[in-house]
């Protein structure tokens, strides 16, 4: 009997606009219909769990990507994590001391591993107050003025690739991420 893993996806970009809008129950029907088992969204913004027997998380990002695309219609990007790497990601959380406020705390899942070499050329002082950490594919930062007006913006980390057009990435709250991983229990 095949491994079952359980696993988060993180769909980029989806329902902000009027061209890339996606119902949940829309989603669940085609995450469903690629075989995912004991699927449930979160929210609007495009997060969804589910459980699989396959073991690869890029590689089912990308048969959801070709799904939206095929029956949707839509171009988006899909990151996928499976529990125990989600589960490093808020374990690790490196700004746990500076972050008071969960919802000013946000966590860029990329879609390949950090540039930190571009990223630790990034000059803390040019971005304050804002803080940033460096994690294997994700970058944490806390906003504390907010996002709307942030330098260190999430596509910021996405333009650290320019020899990787395909590099993507999906911002969330930790208030979303903490909400996410209950749900995962």
């Amino acid at each position: 009997m095949a491994n079952v893993t359980a696993y988060v996806a993180l769909l980029r970009g989806i329902n902000v606009s009027r061209n890339q809008r996606i119902a949940m129950a829309d989603l669940r029907a085609l995450l469903t219909d690629l075989g995912l088992d004991d699927v449930t969204t979160y929210l609007q913004s495009g997060n969804a769990l589910f459980r699989s027997d396959r073991a690869d998380p890029d590689t089912i990002a990308d048969e959801i990507e070709a799904a939206i695309t095929r029956e949707l219609g839509l171009t988006v990007r899909v990151l996928v994590r499976d529990e125990d790497d989600f589960r490093r990601v808020l374990n690790a959380n490196p700004l746990a001391e500076v972050a008071t406020d969960p919802s000013r705390l946000l966590v860029t899942f990329l879609s390949a591993p950090t540039a930190e070499a571009r990223l630790d050329a990034v000059d803390p002082a040019t971005h304050a107050p804002e803080v940033m950490a460096i994690g294997p594919r994700e970058v944490y930062v806390w906003y504390p003025d907010g996002v709307r007006k942030a330098k260190l913006s999430p596509p910021f980390f996405e333009k650290r690739y320019p020899e990787d057009a395909n590099a993507a990435g999906t911002a969330r709250n930790w208030n979303t991420l903490s909400k996410l991983l209950t749900m995962l229990d």
